[in-house]
């Protein structure tokens, strides 16, 4: 009985570590390359990852929030990729610089000139926007991805608190504290990042796409470490038992 209860717990080990390792399905997000605080501006990444192994991501289409809408969005150029800003007249004008704004970017979408993001690499969108609302505390940006074999993948289900996450989520930017001064970055921030940022631009121009990120890897390991050890825990199992039946 106590060889078995080994065996067991040696298999229930395995599994939970291969459970627990198994890496959630990536999907498109987004992140600012430093802050995002209320009332400033930002440079914020769209992060696509291709998760087919039979196709690549030929398209991204993101869709600006109209309940907070952002005067200002430029993308950055990235090589392989056409890019189109579509701008659309506001309900209601929102104040920026003193100034009525009456039209505000709707959607971005990035359509490939090669063959995109192939299996097992993921492609950052950079896009610089502002004026970042003062009265939210995050941001959601409807994604559409779309494939070189026409599938369609909708990332648009907002995520809830104290729910699940969806199975399809919309990327959402989570919004900082206003910083003290301009609602936002102060001007030798504002340089700093520019230079940060023009130093990264440099680089991805270097190529269109990245690898996936290394933890995928580390899962995996962690996933065939957990296998191992389930099977040694049966493994040992049997041996004692047949031990205790020779004896």
């Amino acid at each position: 009985m106590k060889a078995s209860r080994i065996a067991a717990a040696g298999a229930l080990a395995g599994t939970a570590v291969l459970a627990l390792s198994v890496p959630a399905f990536a999907h498109v997000s987004v992140q600012p390359e430093g802050t995002a605080a209320k009332g400033g501006y930002a440079v914020v990444d769209f992060k696509v990852p291709n998760e087919r192994d039979n196709a690549s991501t030929t398209k991204l289409e993101v869709n600006f929030p109209t309940d907070h809408p952002l005067a200002s969005a430029m993308p950055e150029a990235i090589d392989g990729w056409d890019i189109k800003v579509t701008k659309s007249k506001l309900d209601k004008p929102i104040e920026m610089h003193g100034e009525k704004i009456s039209e505000a970017v709707t959607k971005i979408t990035w359509t490939a000139t090669g063959d995109g993001i192939k299996a097992g690499y993921f492609q950052k969108f950079p896009v610089s926007v502002g004026q970042l609302p003062e009265d939210a505390d995050e941001l959601v940006f409807k994604a559409i991805q779309t494939y070189s074999n026409k599938e369609v993948v909708r990332w648009i289900e907002v995520p809830q608190d104290g729910q699940e996450e969806p199975e399809n989520p919309a990327p959402v930017l989570e919004l900082s504290a206003a910083e003290d001064g301009h609602h936002g970055s102060s001007s030798s921030d504002k340089a700093s990042d520019s230079d940060s940022h023009d130093a990264e631009a440099a680089s991805a121009k270097t190529a269109a796409a990245e690898p996936a990120d290394s933890s995928d890897t580390t899962a995996r390991v962690l996933g065939v470490v957990g296998i191992v050890v389930g099977a040694l825990g049966v493994a040992y199992g049997v041996i004692a038992g047949r031990r205790r039946t020779d004896a």
